[in-house]
């Protein structure tokens, strides 16, 4: 058996095979390379490596784990180029190794390929060749090592090599969802768009709910109207002399019409037939279990995506079919306010840490520290503080809360005034923000980090002042994302050895699916992968990442 090493590249052959070199912990390698045959049981006799090193994680390990091989640890070059560019300021520059292997030679670089969507029932739509995938071994070799100096270069090194491994570690556990699967009852999925649509008519048109509704929309109108075209019901509005801008719904709640009614259930059912309906229910569940490819990092803030099938946005009610196998439960674990806490974390406010260092409800423990006992008005005005929502009542509130917790309204405003203008912005551990059209170099405007205060006049640009809003959630929303990650890569670690398995995760909820006779250590499991991760990302604070956890047998039963 191979001595272990601390670090293994690899890439896999077309032939089904690997090549590998050790490296040394610059990135790089410390020894020959070595062809296998098999990359399986070239990944199997090194148990004791403790990363992998290696191009994409999706193009190498659906066929580990199709193969029973659970890997701990990883480096996915792929996933840490798109951050390096960022804290570069070069967010949107061709972030594939190829593109980086040019890059160091200074040779043309070549686009990324185009994304596409997933392969419904598939393991992995990923695990494909793909353009501009040819690197050289030697080459990949070099860009790790490459991007090992570049996260030298960081304002805080520590906290971008923790990025970038929490990063790759979101990677892993994406693999593991997918492969798992969420239980799903397709005939329970059936009884509900039964209850809901109706029955279907031959030729593939609308169900017979959405057909009654599209007529009752039509007659309140007195003319045919088709309710899944927003502008034909915009123009119907204005001729029966109402004036809307959308058919969102909280703009139609306002209007007193005889058509709003039926319109507004005929949205509700209309997204559920499209998103999740029979259809959806054939491409995208099999054998008892909904397998979606989750996207680590997805949008510019990392919060998640899925690549088809849309496991962040499953309706309420069809939560009734995500029912766990019989002698097993499902642990729902809600993390309780947490952009708030991490607002707390990051500015170091004193007040807000205190507020935050109790698992019960932040706003209540707000409210009567600063707003008379008044909860909703507290809720109000922290999360106007992180979202922008500064105008009316929102900006008496805000004016509450900067008396009361004067550093952390002090970091989200910095940020937003970076932002208004033009400068880059990043979240506690170093993820950048885009650059917003027409903004000056980092040399004309420098960038903001968590202990600059930004001086020069905002922009008063609506541009602006909307970018400004944007960098200031951004700062929150970013470092929340980069809490979540370690979560996720401290409970992974929980789980093993245990039948216990990850099975969903959206920004802020995790669902683990387990024997009966786990749930206990799982959720304790749980909360002590947020603990571990709130001192990992932002250092020993007295702030809790607190999480609400239901035991139960069907999904709709833990709210």
């Amino acid at each position: 058996m191979t001595e272990p090493t601390a670090r293994w590249a690899l890439a896999p052959l077309d032939d089904g095979g690997a090549l590998l070199a050790p490296l040394a912990a610059d990135g790089s390698a410390v020894g020959p390379v070595v062809r296998e045959p098999d990359l399986v049981a070239a990944v199997r006799s090194r148990p004791g490596v403790a990363r992998w090193v290696w191009r994409s994680t999706p193009e190498v390990y659906p066929r580990l784990r199709a193969a029973g091989v659970r890997v701990e640890r990883c480096y996915d070059i792929e996933a840490a180029e798109q951050l390096l560019l960022g804290h570069e300021g070069r967010l949107g520059e061709p972030r594939s190794a190829a593109a980086a292997w040019a890059r160091l030679r200074r040779a043309p670089v070549p686009p990324d390929p185009l994304p596409r969507s997933a392969e419904p029932g598939s393991q992995s739509s990923l695990f494909e060749p793909k353009a501009g995938s040819d690197v050289p071994f030697d080459g990949l070799l070099a860009v790790y090592e490459e991007q090992q100096r570049r996260h030298g270069l960081a304002e805080h090194p520590g906290r971008m090599r923790l990025l970038t491994a929490s990063e790759s570690a979101g990677m892993l556990v994406a693999g593991d969802l997918r492969a798992a699967g969420l239980p799903w009852r397709a005939d329970l999925h059936r009884a509900v768009l039964d209850e809901l649509l109706g029955e279907r008519y031959p030729g593939g048109g609308e169900p017979r709910r959405l057909a009654e509704l599209a007529d009752a929309v039509s007659e309140a109108f007195g003319h045919r109207v088709r309710p899944d075209l927003p502008a034909e019901v915009v123009k119907a509005f204005a001729r029966a002399g109402v004036q809307i801008k959308s058919t969102r719904r909280w703009e139609l709640e306002k209007v007193d019409h005889p058509a709003v009614e039926p319109l507004i259930q005929y949205k509700k059912l209309y997204r559920i037939w499209t998103a999740n309906g029979w259809t959806w229910l054939q491409d995208w569940v099999r054998d008892g279990r909904f397998r979606p490819e989750y996207q680590p990092g997805g949008t510019v803030t990392g919060r998640w995506t899925t690549n088809g099938g849309g496991a962040l946005q499953i309706p309420r009610v069809l939560r009734r079919a995500v029912v766990a196998d019989a002698g097993w439960r499902l642990v729902v674990a809600d993390a309780a306010q947490m952009e708030p806490r991490v607002l707390a974390a990051i500015s170091r406010d004193p007040g807000l840490m205190e507020a935050s260092g109790h698992a019960g409800d932040l706003y209540t423990a707000l409210s009567d520290r600063g707003f008379a006992g008044d909860r909703a008005k507290a809720k109000l005005a922290l999360l106007g503080a992180i979202y922008g929502q500064t105008s009316g009542d929102g900006l008496k509130n805000l004016a509450a809360l900067r008396r009361r917790f004067p550093r952390a309204v002090a970091y989200v405003d910095d940020a937003a005034r970076a932002g208004e203008e033009g400068r880059l912005v990043r979240t506690w551990l170093g993820r950048t923000s885009p650059r917003p059209a027409g903004a000056p170099d980092d040399d004309e405007a420098g960038v903001l980090q968590d202990d600059t205060t930004p001086g020069g006049p905002s922009s008063a640009g609506s541009t602006a002042r909307a970018w400004g809003r944007f960098t200031r959630n951004f700062v929150v929303q970013g470092s929340a994302a980069e809490w979540a990650l370690l979560m996720l890569a401290g409970l992974r670690g929980a789980l093993t050895g245990m039948r216990a398995e990850l099975v969903f995760f959206q920004h802020d909820e995790v669902i683990v699916h387990c024997p009966a006779d786990e749930t206990e250590a799982v959720a304790k499991a749980i909360q002590s992968a947020a603990d571990t991760a709130g001192t990992a990302a932002f250092g020993p604070t007295p702030v809790r990442f607190a999480f609400t956890t239901a035991v139960v047998e069907r999904y709709s039963d833990a709210k």
